[in-house]
């Protein structure tokens, strides 16, 4: 199994590597495992997965179990393997049942593919003549065929929504039918839409893939190498991307799951984003590629290459591994947490000019260097001896590295540079300084970190907005402060530290660094005493300052000037309050003792002494008018029904006699 990447998408290919003739014994087998690292990195997912010489065409069951392989074009009518039927390159035209074969019969030109449309039960012929062979597998005979404005007709396909006929000529046209009127319905000219002004083009392109997607959507691919996607309701592609290449498209096919389409020619096979037409990732397998098929629902890629042996790709971004070889999900999931080194860590990548500098130019084509791209690669421990032997100074080479790498240990020592926002600062750092110190908890206690405000998008604002800066000359801050004081004072001091680095980073960016500066960690032995004196002071100072603000407002009180207010006396009330606050008046001048003895004569209050020695006061709630009538006629009420009331003291219980109980 080999791993490749490109744009970080992870491309498994399970089919490289060498193969074990099957008259080998088990004990050969792990013998070879042993001492070959590719026989034990091979992984057979499905055995004998090739063909006696070549492979055209691959393509899978719609259940899914069934993997088919000709070198001929074919169409599955079936759910599985029971009904097949292939199109010969001599005009022969056979039918495959689950036994075997069942009926052959020929067309009268040569076919290059055909397309079965399901509520007809028609096969649709196209090749090498401007008409449209129609086979009906019901009736069991030839129909009138399609005629076309094309001389030769290339690829065809059926949209399974509508039931839409569509055929690629070879002057770069789609011609759409419609099956049930038999007659042409749209006529849409690749040919013309495909030449951009990029695009370099030495012939008229013809259509050489067509796929259909949904009931809206095509891909028509082109000889030259440009695949354009279109929309049925407009004659002009959407999108038209080109591979290149100059080479024709084999197959298209979409994943729309991502909204990926993948084109193929018979070099690469490309997978971009069919909205904007940007790679999605690309792959390019040893041999020439003749079609791609990509199983359903997953992320396997099967291809028919021109070699005997088929080529299996697994690609995870594109979905999970098809339910038959699960365990390639966790497999990949290892090989993920265990990265390995790839082909290319023993081999140096060098241009001509290096070859020159080193004297090796007459190595080229020779086994020791493989051309690739704008330069070679060479094994790495040739470049390492050569370099050897021509550079004579590598040592000074050797001792400038050592004294750069010392440079810059003695930088790592210093005060790191921390990122401080423009608002907040102060609380920025301590909030830095509380992380590091839960990181340090966290690495001994192996206890789970809270996260931090800064990182935190909620309170982004507080360090960003001018509003949110903290005011230390606030009262709230002040009356805090005695507390925080020495701690602020040497995180003012970090901060001092942190702006001249800075401005001592930008002067001597390229001067040798000396010793790191130890201010940061001369801290005085009595800082206990330091900070008992600060919060003595900051408490003076409080106190000072409010007995000046108490002066002033003393002072704002007697320049003060009472105006006179006027209010309105309503008849009937007003010499009623005022005679009662009169008596109020009076009232609260007297002693608690008069007050005590009035209140006592006139019964709404009472004294008296209890068993332990204290006072008891009992207050009596003076009564309205109403309450007072009120209670008088309770009072008679009660008298009335005690007149009326009968005794009941005359009735006495008499014991209650029954049968006696034997």
């Amino acid at each position: 199994m080999q791993v490749s990447s490109l744009n970080e998408v992870k491309i498994y290919s399970l089919s490289c590597g060498k193969s074990l003739p099957e008259w080998l014994s088990d004990r050969k087998k792990r013998a070879l495992q042993k001492k070959d690292v590719d026989v034990r990195r091979r992984i057979e997912l499905i055995q004998d997965f090739e063909m006696p010489t070549v492979c055209t065409t691959i393509k899978v069951s719609k259940d899914g179990q069934y993997i088919l392989a000709t070198v001929v074009t074919f169409e599955i009518l079936s759910d599985d393997y029971s009904k097949i039927v292939f199109l010969h390159n001599d005009r022969y035209i056979e039918f495959h049942s689950q036994s075997g074969f069942y009926y052959k019969t020929r067309i009268p030109k040569f076919g290059r593919d055909f397309s079965y449309h399901y509520p007809s039960c028609d096969l649709y012929f196209v090749g090498a003549s401007s008409e449209v062979y129609r086979l009906n597998l019901e009736q069991g005979r030839y129909l009138n065929p399609l005629q076309t404005d094309a001389a030769e007709n290339n690829v065809c396909d059926i949209n399974v929504v509508h039931g839409l006929f569509a055929t690629g000529t070879i002057e770069g046209r789609v011609e759409c039918w419609d099956p049930r009127v038999r007659s042409r319905v749209g006529v849409l000219d690749c040919a013309l839409n495909s030449v951009t002004a990029d695009s370099e083009i030495n012939s008229l392109p013809t259509i050489s893939a067509l796929k259909f997607n949904g009931a809206l959507t095509m891909a028509v691919g082109t000889s030259t190498g440009q695949v354009l996607l279109y929309d049925l309701r407009s004659d002009k592609p959407l999108l038209v991307k080109d591979h290149q290449y100059g080479l024709p498209i084999k197959s298209v096919h979409f994943q729309d799951s991502l909204d990926l389409i993948l084109s193929a020619d018979s070099r690469i096979i490309k997978m971009w984003n069919k909205n904007s037409g940007k790679i999605f990732t690309s792959l390019e397998p040893e041999h020439d590629l003749n079609d791609v098929c990509l199983y359903p629902n997953s992320g396997m890629l099967l291809t028919a290459n021109e070699t005997p042996k088929m080529g299996i790709y697994y690609i995870p971004v594109l979905g999970p591994a098809p339910r038959w070889c699960s365990f390639l999900d966790n497999l990949t999931e290892e090989l993920e947490e265990n990265p390995e080194s790839t082909v290319y860590d023993d081999y140096k990548f060098v241009t001509k000019k290096d070859l020159e500098n080193l004297g090796l130019t007459h190595l080229i084509g020779s086994p020791f260097l493989r051309a690739y791209m704008h330069g070679f690669f060479m094994d790495i421990r040739l470049y390492h001896k050569v370099k050897l032997m021509v550079n004579p100074f590598a040592y000074e080479e050797y001792r400038k590295d050592k004294i750069r790498q010392k440079i810059e240990e003695t930088r790592a020592q210093r005060v790191q540079l921390k990122k401080l926002p423009k608002v907040n600062k102060e609380l920025a750092l301590k909030l830095i300084e509380e992380e590091e110190e839960k990181q340090k908890s966290t690495l001994k206690k192996k206890v789970k970190s809270l996260p931090n405000i800064l990182t935190d998008d909620r309170f982004k604002v507080m360090f960003e907005n001018p509003d949110f800066q903290v005011d230390e000359e606030s009262e709230e801050f002040r009356l805090l402060n005695p507390l925080v004081s020495k701690i602020s004072e040497k995180r003012k001091k970090k901060l001092r530290l942190l702006e001249q680095q800075e401005l001592r980073e930008k002067e001597e960016e390229e001067e040798p660094e000396g010793k790191p500066s130890d201010a940061e960690s001369s801290e005085s032995s009595d800082d206990e005493k330091d900070w008992v004196e600060e919060v003595r002071k900051q408490r003076r100072l409080l106190h000072q300052e409010e007995k000046m603000k108490w002066q002033e407002q003393l002072k704002e009180d007697q320049q003060t000037v009472l105006k006179p207010q006027f209010y309105e006396i309503k008849a009937g009330e007003e010499f009623r309050s005022f005679k009662d606050s009169a008596t109020k008046q009076k009232l609260m001048n007297k002693t608690l003792e008069n007050r005590l003895k009035l209140e006592a004569k006139n019964g709404t209050l009472s004294v008296s002494d209890t068993t332990v020695g204290s006072k008891q006061l009992t207050f009596t709630l003076k009564r309205s008018e109403q309450q007072k009538k009120q209670q008088e006629a309770e009072k008679l009420h009660r008298q009335e029904r005690k007149k009326l009331r009968r005794s009941a003291g005359h009735l006495k219980s008499r014991p209650r006699r029954g049968r006696p109980f034997h």
